[in-house]
């Protein structure tokens, strides 16, 4: 009995597997605690989409509309991002675990406590957006362009940041491997002591005290 009376108060979550969505109208959805598991969501409409614990496992973004969007602990893992509109979207303590974004309108994004790791960003651009805090290690950010960008105590921990420009970003506490410090473009970056030093060696230069 104890174990009905569990089941019972368990909420009910529908899972959905290899679901054709492909240019559905569903702009202005809420979705609480759905689950889809390689869902094609093609050219669907889904602006201002709001979304709170979903979980989106290896679906098809491309070229959906999902503008305006609110997302809230929802975990979107291994889905693919090609040519969608993500334009004024907010991420709050999400997951976009491996996911990838090719040639995707996302300014302006706001992105808080959101799991990056493994993310597919090269050559995105994502001029001036807030990622403070962000876990973005191992992230593919080649070419990406952040110029502006708040990084603030970000973790890039191995991220791969051959010709990744970050002009005039704020760096500061952020945590970056000798391979970002030297193939990164930092002009203007703000950052502390400690990456000023890491700086400094990744690039051959000897730091002392001597006079």
């Amino acid at each position: 009995m104890a174990d009905d009376e569990s089941d019972q108060g368990a909420p009910d979550v529908l899972i959905e597997e290899d679901a054709d969505y492909r240019d559905v109208a569903l702009s202005a959805q809420e979705w609480a605690s759905r689950q889809f598991v390689r869902c094609d969501f093609t050219d669907a409409d889904l602006r201002e989409l709001v979304t709170h614990g979903c979980t989106f496992d290896e679906c098809d973004f491309t070229r959906a509309d999902l503008g305006e969007s609110w997302h809230t602990s929802s975990a979107l893992r291994s889905c693919n991002f090609d040519r969608t509109v993500l334009t004024d979207t907010v991420w709050q303590g999400c997951s976009l675990l491996g996911s990838t974004f090719v040639d995707c309108r996302m300014r302006p994004t706001t992105l808080r406590d959101t799991d990056l790791t493994l993310v597919g960003l090269g050559g995105a651009v994502l001029l001036g957006c807030e990622m403070s805090g962000l876990r973005m290690r191992e992230a593919n950010l080649v070419d990406a362009d952040l110029t502006g960008a708040r990084l603030r105590g970000a973790d890039l921990t191995g991220a791969r940041m051959r010709g990744t420009t970050l002009v005039d970003t704020d760096l500061r506490g952020a945590q970056l491997d000798a391979d970002g410090l030297r193939h990164a473009t930092l002009s203007g970056a703000r950052i502390d002591l400690a990456t000023a030093i890491a700086y400094a060696a990744a690039n051959g230069l000897v730091v002392t005290d001597e006079p």
